[in-house]
């Protein structure tokens, strides 16, 4: 199996993640501010948690996915500064309560952390692929979400993701039985969750 297989396999999900409402309504400006706020609000809570779940998940890792990973980490926490910057810039609270859609994702971000290796690395490549997909989708994006869209839809970005899948590629070509399966469903529960997210941002 490989990661391009999951995507064949789960076209209908993940389209009903990367395809939505909201991503279309931030490339042609209908989403109301109010509901784009409170993405941003919820983001910036999920993406902490990420922050940690792949700072545990880095440290057991194969050595030789250690670099990227950590990486992203690194990465992640520079954007937490973004997102602390952009929120002031739109007079966003970001210590608001987290949504019940946000308190799930970040509970299934912990326990993977107890997972197989095969399921971590997937799950992170997958919710990465979903993003950039995603904002792919709302390019160029209207004022004033276009400079959202271009933070998520940079050359690194696409190289980063693009190297997780390798990663993801070698570990599904290495696994059989209990630990594909679990990497598969782990896969298809990450487009669950983002493209809860939008709805979520959506609807409240």
């Amino acid at each position: 199996m490989t990661a391009d297989a999951l995507l064949s396999r789960h076209t209908d999900v993940w389209r009903a993640a990367t395809v939505h409402p909201f991503v279309a309504g931030v490339r042609d400006g209908s989403v109301p501010a109010d509901c784009f706020d409170r993405w941003l609000a919820q983001d910036y809570l999920f993406a902490r948690a990420l922050v940690r779940a792949q700072s545990r998940i880095a440290g057991a890792a194969p050595f030789a996915d250690v670099g990227l990973l950590a990486g992203g980490v690194v990465a992640a926490v520079g954007e937490l500064g973004w997102f602390e910057e952009m929120a002031a810039r739109r007079g966003v609270v970001l210590d608001a309560p987290m949504h019940p859609t946000t308190r799930a994702y970040c509970d299934f971000l912990l326990a993977l952390t107890y997972s197989g290796y095969p399921a971590q690395i997937t799950a992170i490549w997958a919710l990465e692929r979903t993003y950039l997909e995603s904002w792919d989708g709302a390019r160029p994006g209207a004022q004033p979400y276009r400079e959202f869209v271009n933070r998520w839809t940079t050359d690194s970005f696409r190289s980063y993701v693009g190297d997780l899948q390798s990663c993801v590629d070698r570990q599904l070509g290495a696994c059989v039985g209990d630990q594909a399966r679990e990497a598969e469903d782990t896969f298809v529960w990450v487009t669950h969750y983002e493209r809860g997210f939008w709805d979520m941002a959506m609807s409240g």
